[in-house]
């Protein structure tokens, strides 16, 4: 299995959340994109932790089964066909989670999350954990 962190599902495996860790765990490839990198880093500033959580993060990353995806043409067009289909359907979600999806759906990944409006979006599969 291959997964994509959301922001959330990050932060729960650094909280030590068991269901993430366990995902994660057996897990090939662990991937995060930049826009959970951005929301991270942002998390960060706000905190009192900065560059603890700056480093972590860093060895988090450079783990061999860990992959940074950047976001291209490629993810902008999907992120096109996903907010079409969730808008035809009604169903808006935060713009930094169509990214994600986007990304996901580009290299075919499972979205790991503890927010469960991924599970609204046909063209991507998400395992969602609850809190």
């Amino acid at each position: 299995m291959r997964v994509l962190l959301d922001t959330s599902a990050y932060s729960a495996f650094k909280r030590g959340h068991p269901e993430i860790l366990e995902r994660i765990r057996i897990a090939k490839r662990v991937c995060l994109n930049t826009v959970v990198l951005a929301e991270l880093l942002q998390g960060f500033l706000a905190g009192r932790h900065e560059a603890r959580n700056r480093r972590e993060l860093a060895e988090f990353l450079e783990a061999p089964r860990v992959e940074f995806l950047a976001l291209g043409r490629e993810t902008a067009e999907r992120f096109v066909a996903i907010h079409r289909t969730l808008r035809a359907a009604g169903t808006p979600l935060p713009v930094h989670d169509l990214w994600i999806a986007a990304s996901a759906m580009e290299h075919g990944l499972r979205v790991l999350t503890l927010d469960a409006h991924y599970l609204k979006i046909p063209q991507i599969l998400a395992d969602h954990i609850g809190p």
